[in-house]
């Protein structure tokens, strides 16, 4: 009797797990066809990024002539190739800030968690929170981001770069002496205490002047620069920083550390390690303020952007003679995944690339 039972029991376990070894080869070969079936790349990006606009929103722009500002193109083109694309987050931070849990539970670069005092305190000085009320009262923007690259050299840009109504520059990239290559007009200039300007004389009047924090020492530096209080070079930094700020707090702004977070985890893909900056998870300036400006522009444009190893002889910057050859692996930064980023903006027409370097 005993022995019935038992084998009784067997033949039900051996079934049991037959029938679960059963749905599990169906649902992995389920998955494994949706998989080869989808649309989207890993990240949920469109994989066919070239395709026409769909027709709701070829009918909603049809009407506009070349060169008119189409109001919310860029985003709506972003959902469309990446369907997670969130909704527009303010571009700076203000006294609500602790409100946003995306922020709150990351420490800087990704957040602000353990910033609350010293943000508080800049901002109680500071007082603005947006663009100018000119800039606010616009029912379409048209921003281009400016980068660094050699490429801009010698390309008489600078007249159609002025002709945006947002322009964005990068840490401490000159104006004066380039200007029919890279335009003269700043809107917002956005950088961290170690890539600021360190002569006051190089900075343009009605500029808005953009920390992005990295680190907590950023948002310590930026106290000091706005109660002009004596910054000291001992603070952390891993180079000299600028120890004065020629603008008054009213044009100091605190970029939101969410355009840092949503590059680096969302469209870049860079690795998450706990939240925390590591190898290769830190994207860089260019990619947060091209990040920024889908959110918070209607239409949106770069320029000298791209690095081409494959010139090592071309100028690495168009303000100074040092080679391409010059490009060191980077610790922080993971360039190929920011150019396949960038690549598929452009290539699904959501960025205009005016230097074609990406």
């Amino acid at each position: 009797m005993g022995l019935l039972v038992f084998v009784r029991n067997l033949l039900l376990a051996l079934c049991l797990f037959l029938v679960l070894g059963f749905l599990y080869y169906s649902a992995w070969k389920l998955h494994l066809f949706q998989w080869e079936d989808s649309k989207y790349d890993r990240l949920g990006f469109l994989l066919k990024l070239d395709s026409k606009l769909p027709a709701e929103l070829a009918t909603k722009y049809a009407n506009f002539s070349e060169g008119t500002c189409k109001p919310g193109y860029a985003s709506a083109l972003m959902t469309v190739i990446f369907p997670r694309f969130s909704k527009p987050a303010p571009m700076f931070l203000d006294d609500s800030f602790r409100k946003w849990a995306r922020i709150r539970e990351f420490v800087p670069p990704f957040g602000i968690k353990g910033q609350d005092n010293l943000i508080k305190a800049i901002l109680s000085v500071t007082k603005e929170y947006r663009l100018t009320p000119a800039l606010d009262s616009l029912s379409c923007r048209r921003c281009i981001i400016v980068g660094n690259g050699g490429v801009l050299a010698n390309k008489s840009l600078g007249s159609r770069i002025d002709d945006y109504d947002i322009v964005v520059r990068l840490n401490s990239a000159p104006v004066k002496g380039f200007e029919k290559d890279v335009g003269s007009k700043t809107t917002l200039r956005i950088t961290y205490p170690e890539g600021a300007m360190q002569r006051p004389e190089q900075y343009e009047r009605d500029s808005l002047f953009v920390l992005a924090g990295f680190k907590w020492q950023d948002f310590k530096w930026l106290k000091y620069i706005v109660y002009k209080e004596r910054v000291s070079a001992s603070d952390g930094f891993w180079k000299s920083v600028a120890t004065r700020v020629p603008k008054e707090p009213p044009e100091i702004r605190i970029l939101n550390p969410y355009f840092i977070q949503e590059a680096a985890f969302t469209l870049i893909g860079l690795p998450f390690n706990n939240g925390l900056m590591g190898r290769g998870n830190i994207p860089t300036l260019g990619s947060v303020a091209v990040t920024m400006a889908l959110h918070g522009c209607d239409e949106v444009a770069v320029a000298g952007f791209g690095y081409d190893m494959s010139t090592p002889n071309a100028p690495l910057h168009y303000y100074e003679t040092v080679r391409m050859a010059a490009i060191k692996e980077s610790w922080t930064h993971n360039i190929q995944r920011e150019k396949e980023f960038l690549r598929k903006l452009v290539k699904a027409h959501v960025i205009t690339d005016l230097t074609s370097g990406i």
